[in-house]
C-alpha cells in the first residue's frame, strides 16, 4: 500500500462493531476516527456508507466465529477486505478493549504481522456450504448408526454381529419389521437376503430376544429409523445440488477422481476448499502449507525443536489423511510404493502423513496445470530411472569404463 493511505479496522461482536480508521505508513500511523455500529443490516449499510464518505479502501477485521461474514458479504464489493486470524492480533493482559482491538489490528495489518486468512469467492463459499454441510449430515449419520446399536445390544438383538452394514438394506428391512411389532425370529430372518454372509439360522439365533422388545425399545428404533430416512433423503439433495453447483468445472473432478485414494465425492469436496484451480496458491508448496500437509519448523539456537505440521485447514486435513489411506491400498499404485518406503523408517502415522503431503501437491498440479494424473506403479517413474542412469554412468566412469548414453 502507499503512504497515507487510509485502513479500517474492525472489531467484530455478535451486535456491534467497532471501527477505527488508521492512516499513514508503518511507524507513523495515526488515528483518524473511532465509531461504533451495530450489526443489523440497516447498521452495515450505514458502516458501508461511512466508510465510502470518509474515503476508506482497505480494511481488516478478525474472524471472530460466524459474525465476521455478513460484515465480509456487506463490503466486499467496496473495500478490499482483509480476515486476520485472532491469534495474531492477540492484545497485552490488561490492555483489552473494542476500539483499541480495532486499532491493533489495523497497524499490525500496515507492518504485515498478521496472519491473514484465505477467503474465497461468493460463488465457492456456497459450494463450501454444500460440501460442508453433508459432511455434518454424515457425521450424523454415523452417530446415529451408533445410537442404534447400542439401542440393539441393550435389547439382547445381536444384528450387528450377523451382517457387515447395519443400516444395508437386508438390515433395514429386518428394523422396519421390529419396529413395526414382529416378534417372531424366523420370519425376521426370512427377510434377509439369501446372498447375506449369515445364514437363516445364526440370523434367527440373533434374532431370538426379538419377541421380549419392549413398547419403549419399539418405538425409539422407529425415530431413529425416521430420523436415518430423512438424513438419507437431504444428503441426496446435497449431492444433486453440489453436483449442479459444479457442472461447469466437472472436467477438474474427473481429473481429480482419477487419482488413487479420491473418487468423485472427495473431489467435489477439495474443489469448494481450495477453487476449480487452487488460482489462490501459486505453487504446491504454498498450498501444503496452508492445508497443513507440509512439515512444520521450530527452530532456536540452530537446534531444530519440532517439525510437527501446522493445523491448516481441517476439511482439507481429514480429505487428504482419508485419501491417503485408501491410496497406500491401491495394489501397485505410486502411492503403495511410496507408503511401503517409508513406512520402515518413519512408522504408520508419519508415512501416511508424508503420502498425504504428496496428494496434496498432486490436487495442486492437477487443477493449477490442467494435467491428468498418469500412475507409474507398475513402470519405472522415468524422472527417477533418468537420475539413477545418471549416477551409475558416472560411477562406471570412475572406474575407467568409457560409457555413451543411449
Amino acid at each position: 500500500m502507499q503512504d497515507g493511505d487510509r485502513v479500517a479496522g474492525i472489531d467484530v461482536h455478535k451486535t456491534m462493531l467497532a471501527v477505527v480508521i488508521v492512516e499513514g505508513s508503518v511507524g507513523s500511523c495515526r488515528c483518524l476516527q473511532r465509531a461504533k455500529f451495530g450489526t443489523t443490516d440497516s447498521e452495515l449499510r450505514r458502516l458501508a456508507a461511512w466508510l465510502n464518505e470518509v474515503e476508506v479502501r482497505q480494511a481488516v477485521m478478525e474472524s471472530t466465529a460466524q459474525y465476521w461474514k455478513p460484515v465480509w458479504q456487506q463490503l466486499e464489493t467496496q473495500l478490499a477486505l482483509f480476515l486476520a486470524q485472532a491469534q495474531s492480533n492477540r492484545a497485552p493482559r490488561g490492555r483489552k478493549g473494542d476500539f483499541l482491538d480495532a486499532e491493533r489490528l489495523a497497524r499490525r495489518y500496515l507492518a504485515e504481522e498478521l496472519i491473514l486468512s484465505f477467503v474465497p469467492s461468493p460463488e465457492q463459499r456456497l459450494w463450501r456450504t454444500l460440501s460442508r454441510t453433508k459432511h455434518q449430515l454424515r457425521r450424523e449419520r454415523v452417530q446415529l448408526q451408533n445410537q442404534l446399536e447400542s439401542l440393539l445390544e441393550e435389547a439382547h438383538i445381536k444384528l450387528s454381529g450377523c451382517v457387515s452394514d447395519l443400516l444395508g438394506v437386508s438390515s433395514r428391512r429386518i428394523l422396519q419389521a421390529l419396529a413395526g411389532g414382529e416378534q417372531d425370529p424366523q420370519r425376521l430372518a426370512a427377510l434377509a437376503d439369501a446372498q447375506l454372509r449369515a445364514g437363516p439360522e445364526p440370523l434367527a439365533d440373533a434374532l431370538a430376544q426379538a419377541a421380549n422388545l419392549c413398547a419403549v425399545h419399539r418405538q425409539i428404533l422407529r425415530l431413529f429409523l425416521d430420523r436415518l430416512e430423512l438424513i438419507d433423503s437431504q444428503i441426496a439433495t446435497l449431492d444433486r445440488s453440489l453436483a449442479e453447483a459444479l457442472r461447469q468445472h466437472q472436467d477438474a473432478v474427473h481429473r481429480l477422481a482419477e487419482v488413487p485414494g479420491l473418487g468423485p465425492d472427495s473431489a467435489q469436496q477439495i474443489i469448494a476448499e481450495v477453487g476449480p484451480c487452487a488460482a489462490t496458491f501459486p505453487s504446491p508448496a504454498e498450498l501444503a502449507a496452508w492445508v497443513g500437509t507440509s512439515p512444520g519448523k521450530e527452530e532456536t539456537g540452530g537446534v531444530s525443536k519440532s517439525n510437527r505440521s501446522p493445523k491448516g485447514n481441517r476439511m482439507m486435513r481429514r480429505l487428504l489423511n482419508q485419501a491417503a489411506n485408501a491410496a497406500v491400498r491401491s495394489k501397485g499404485s505410486f502411492f503403495e510404493k511410496l507408503y511401503r518406503r517409508l513406512v520402515v523408517r518413519l512408522g504408520h502415522p508419519k508415512a501416511i502423513w508424508a503420502v498425504a503431503n504428496r496428494l496434496c501437491r498432486l490436487v495442486w498440479k492437477i487443477l493449477h496445470q490442467g494435467v491428468r494424473y498418469i500412475e507409474y506403479g507398475n513402470l519405472p517413474d522415468p524422472a527417477r530411472l533418468k537420475i539413477r542412469i545418471q549416477r551409475m554412468i558416472r560411477e562406471l566412469k570412475q572406474l575407467g569404463y568409457q560409457v555413451q548414453p543411449a
